[in-house]
This record gives C-alpha cells, sequence and structure tokens, in this order.
C-alpha cells in the first residue's frame, strides 16, 4: 500500500525547505525528498543573501519605500522580459515571506541596509534595505542532524569556516591593520578550530550554510519527514491531478495536495546545456553535482512547459580553476575582488572589456561578447603586490596568508614586470602594458575614462573606503604583477519550468497542472534572466516556495 501525506517536495534547497516548513505550519504533513545524502542543496554554498524588497526589517530600520520603487526598477531592467503576474506575485509575498519566517520559524534575518541594487542609474533602484541574511547559526542546535547539513564549499571556506560579507568579512580583510579586527578574526578561528576538534565541522554557520540550518530546524520542528537518498522515477497523476511519486526502488508515495518540484534545474544535465548554454564546453557550475534537471523531466513528461526565453540561460559568474594538492580541481567564484582598487580584467590581447565593478553576471555577459569566436573565453584579472596583499585575489587570501604556494601551482601568475607577467598568462606584452599605462593615468585622478568605475552606489559599497578619491580606482604600479586566470561559470539555472503566480507548472497550453509546482531553480526566473541585484537566486527561491506551501495548504485536497 502507498504511503500517504498531503504534500511532497523534491529538493531541499531554499526554495524546498521554504515550501516545505510554509505547508508544515499551516497545518499539512510534508514529505522532503532529497536525491542527495545531505540536506541544503547548492543554496548551503552560497553567499546566503536574499533580495525581498520592502521587507520587515528593512522597514524596523527606518526604510520603508513605496512598493511600486522596486517595480519601477524591474521594469527597467527587464524590459520586455517583464512578467507582470509572476513580479508582482513576488513582490507582493516577498515582505510576508520574510515576516512569516521571522515570526513562525527558527529563520531569523539580519538586513543589509547599505546594499544597493546593481543598476543604479536607472529608476527605482534601492540604495539599501532590500537584502536580508540569515543571522549566523550555532550548528549544535540541529543535535545529531547536523549530519545532514551539507558542509561549506572548500574555495569558499577557510578551513572549513564560512565568512560572512559584511563587518565579519572586513575584520578578516584588515586583520593586520586593526587590533579590533585582528582579536575579531583570532576568535573566530580559534572557536573554528575547537569545534573541529569535537565536532569534525565548523558551528558557527554563517551564510547559504546558515540559511539551511535555519530551514532544517524549523522543518525538524514541525514534524517535516525528511528522506535522503531518494531518487524520483516519476510523477503519479489521478483524475488529471498530481498526487505523487514513484521513486526509482519502485516505492510509491501519495500526497493529496500535491507536489513540489524543487530540484536545482539543470546545470549538470550536458544535453540540456549543450541546447542552452553560449560556449558550454567552457562553461562551469558551482551548483552541487546532483542538480541534474530531474524537476524538468518528470515535468515534461506530464506536458509541463519549460521557459527558454530568459535573456541567459544561467546565472552567469566568473570563476578560476583551482588546482588543490590532492589532485582535485575546484571552482572559486570571483564575486568580491573584482571592484576593488587596484585590479583589472583583460583579453588575451591585453585589452580591458568590461567595468569590472559592475556585478559578476555582467562581467561574464561582457566577457562572451567580447571573445571571438574562434578564441576560448578567457580572461584575466591582473593587480600588483599591494593589492594582492591587502584583498587577496581569487581562491588567494590576503596578509598574513602566504601567496607562493598558489605559484608553484600555478594558479596564481607572476612577473616581475608586466611583460614578464603577460608571457606567463599567454597575453600579449605590448597590449597589457599599453593598457596598464592608460589605467594608470586615470588612476593617479581617481578616474576610470574608459568604463566609469566608481560612478554608482553598487560599485562604491564593492571598492575600499579608505581608498580616496575614488574607493574602486587605484594605480596598479608596485611590483611584482600577478594574475589568475577567469573563465565564464554559474551558479545555476534561470531557464527552467513555466509557472504561473502561485508557481503552478503551466502546461503547453499556458494552463495550470493540477498539483504540480515549482520552486528554487526548477522555476524558470521571474527577473527573465537579468540580475538585477544581489540576492536574486535565494529571494525568488524563498519566495516562491513559500507561496507553494501556503497554496497547496489553502487550494485543499481533490
Amino acid at each position: 500500500m502507498a504511503e500517504e501525506t498531503d504534500l511532497i517536495v523534491l529538493g531541499s534547497g531554499a526554495g524546498g525547505l521554504a515550501a516545505a516548513v510554509a505547508a508544515a505550519s499551516a497545518g499539512l504533513s510534508v514529505t522532503l525528498l532529497e536525491k542527495a545524502e545531505v540536506i541544503g542543496g547548492t543554496t548551503a554554498w552560497s553567499g546566503g543573501w536574499i533580495w525581498a524588497p520592502c521587507n520587515p526589517v528593512a522597514k524596523r530600520a527606518g526604510i520603508d519605500e513605496d512598493p511600486e520603487t522596486p517595480r519601477r526598477y524591474l521594469a527597467a531592467v527587464l524590459g520586455n522580459r517583464f512578467d507582470p503576474e509572476r513580479v508582482d506575485a513576488f513582490l507582493g509575498a516577498a515582505p510576508e515571506m520574510v515576516r512569516f519566517f521571522e515570526e513562525d520559524t527558527a529563520l531569523q534575518f539580519e538586513g543589509g541596509l547599505a546594499i544597493p541594487d546593481t543598476y543604479g542609474h536607472l529608476p527605482g533602484a534601492g540604495t539599501g534595505g532590500r537584502s536580508v541574511i540569515a543571522r549566523p547559526f550555532d550548528g549544535r542546535k540541529l543535535g545529531k542532524e547536523i549530519a545532514l547539513l551539507r558542509r561549506p564549499v572548500r574555495e569558499t571556506a577557510f578551513l572549513g569556516m564560512t565568512i560572512q560579507a559584511g563587518p565579519d568579512l572586513r575584520a578578516f580583510m584588515t586583520m593586520t591593520r586593526s587590533p579590533r579586527a585582528f582579536a575579531h578574526a583570532t576568535l573566530r578561528v580559534l572557536r573554528h578550530l575547537r569545534d573541529l576538534a569535537f565536532h569534525g565541522r565548523g558551528m558557527d554557520l554563517r551564510n547559504g550554510n546558515a540559511l539551511v540550518a535555519r530551514l532544517l530546524r524549523s522543518a525538524l520542528d514541525l514534524g517535516v519527514a525528511l528522506r535522503t537518498g531518494a531518487q524520483v522515477q516519476g510523477l503519479l497523476t489521478e483524475n488529471g491531478r498530481v498526487c505523487g511519486v514513484r521513486l526509482a526502488n519502485g516505492e510509491m508515495l501519495r500526497a493529496s495536495r500535491g507536489v513540489v518540484l524543487a530540484c536545482g534545474g539543470y546545470p549538470h544535465d550536458a544535453a540540456r546545456r549543450a541546447q542552452s548554454f553560449p560556449r558550454d564546453t567552457e562553461h562551469r557550475t558551482l551548483a552541487v553535482p546532483t542538480a541534474t534537471g530531474d524537476g524538468l523531466r518528470l515535468a515534461e513528461e506530464l506536458g509541463a512547459r519549460v521557459d527558454r526565453s530568459t535573456a541567459q540561460p544561467a546565472a552567469l559568474c566568473p570563476v578560476s580553476a583551482v588546482p588543490w594538492p590532492d589532485g582535485r580541481t575546484g571552482y572559486f567564484p570571483h564575486i568580491i575582488e573584482r571592484g576593488k582598487p587596484g585590479v583589472i580584467g583583460v583579453l588575451a590581447n591585453g585589452q580591458r572589456f568590461c567595468n569590472e565593478g559592475l556585478g559578476y553576471h555582467d562581467y561574464v555577459e561582457a566577457l562572451l561578447q567580447a571573445t571571438p569566436a574562434d578564441a576560448p573565453a578567457r580572461s584575466w584579472l591582473v593587480c600588483d603586490h599591494r593589492f594582492l596583499r591587502r584583498f587577496g585575489l581569487g581562491v588567494v587570501r590576503p596578509q598574513p596568508l602566504p601567496w607562493k604556494p598558489w605559484a608553484r601551482r600555478g594558479y596564481l601568475k607572476t612577473g616581475r614586470t608586466l611583460a614578464d607577467l603577460a608571457r606567463a598568462c599567454g597575453i600579449d606584452p605590448d597590449g597589457l602594458v599599453a593598457t596598464m599605462a592608460e589605467w594608470n593615468r586615470g588612476a593617479d585622478r581617481g578616474e576610470d575614462p574608459l568604463f566609469g568605475r566608481g560612478t554608482t552606489p553598487y560599485m562604491r559599497l564593492q571598492g575600499d573606503p579608505e581608498q580616496s578619491p575614488n574607493p574602486c580606482v587605484a594605480p596598479i604600479a608596485r611590483a611584482p604583477y600577478f594574475a589568475v586566470e577567469v573563465i565564464p561559470g554559474s551558479f545555476g539555472t534561470f531557464a527552467g519550468l513555466a509557472t504561473d503566480g502561485n508557481a503552478r507548472v503551466l502546461g503547453e497550453d499556458n494552463a495550470p497542472i493540477t498539483g504540480l509546482y515549482a520552486a528554487g531553480t526548477d522555476n524558470a526566473s521571474v527577473f527573465g534572466g537579468f540580475y538585477p541585484a544581489g540576492g536574486i537566486n535565494l529571494g525568488p527561491a524563498l519566495t516562491f516556495g513559500f507561496i507553494a506551501g501556503r497554496h497547496a495548504a489553502q487550494a485543499g485536497a481533490a
């Protein structure tokens, strides 16, 4: 006899956990199935920021804006890909989502009160308050279930310890220049080493790891049944309604309120990627390996429509290949250092091709557009010794941590002169020398005449407040010189299942498939494949997960 429950959720990233918690809080019995042996999906590896305009955290801090303002901004960014139904559903539910989690669950937030939207020159752009992040979480509060939590990714952690953007990161970046920062960083490292000794992992959880841990704690508190290592073979239907799943082992699970697909999109589905990703063979994803398009496949078998009309198929990010001593290759996302003063990005001809201080999505778009069809899509971030020691470059940490091991492994290219560095990278030496001379002429005045670094609030936040007059611009003139090769990558997919404002999956006839929902990256990007702000992956994931769980609870049994 098939096991019975009210709602089944496939996937345990932000979207899946949000749906499960929202439905369980409304009184439904919920079973969450996860293909991996651990909980968290790519969310657990993320920076954890959540774009949720007009949220109550901002309002408590005195930022109370008209909801029409972020809508106007999205209309300016998205252009003809602006979907009023879904955008309005997101903007209407995002504040409710934050309020629900704060009031009824273990998920608590801190505000990004000074984080601007990416395109500050567009109407409606925000200058702070539209983002939130999960508060740090003590992993001990999960008890033995801490074993279910996916560990942070090696490339962006320090000995397995996550560092949160904001005051925490600034303390680590300035620990050699500030006694207070040194004390903060030292205490955090010592506590982490203690946790490694007693628990085998860090317990001071931050970023996406904290978000997943808090959602997991909430799910456990509400009695959500969690099953890992569960591979779903197909969806069950009855009288035109999705009513359960069939597992690979032949087991049947029935669900009176339907199924939520939150399987992580298709970043590791080779066939689907080849059809949609530009320069797919050169592209490297930062998503977990179990995100292989299962949700899209299951829905398509029932006649669901996949929306491939997004401006880009994925949330792009520049990455560098990291050769670890154990022989494994990882990929580092270049999010933070590109906007700091004293680094530029160049092509093989030695020329700049973009405003490095704009969003990481913009960097990769510019790289793809600037690279000739017969040349590999690669660039180099170039800096001098002062920059490397102050900010780090890629996986190379700032002082006091050493850089020479990374040079010996070939990750960090070095040169006593710019021409030497160019030859080490395979860059045209004359081109790089000329580009650097042009950059330094403007940088001496705090200007970037070519691309305008430092001219919007978003860019200035990425810079260094100690650098004057432009926090994003400084000369590159203190030998030796350094470079890291950067290639196209992404956090996850934007293309996905077509849905309505209630997160219901749509068929080819554009009508909802009863009992079938999609959240996270199984749900096509509400922002049309654009990247209007940091946190635009997790914001919709949590919001549409919340919408799906709430709708399933309100819809009633068939």
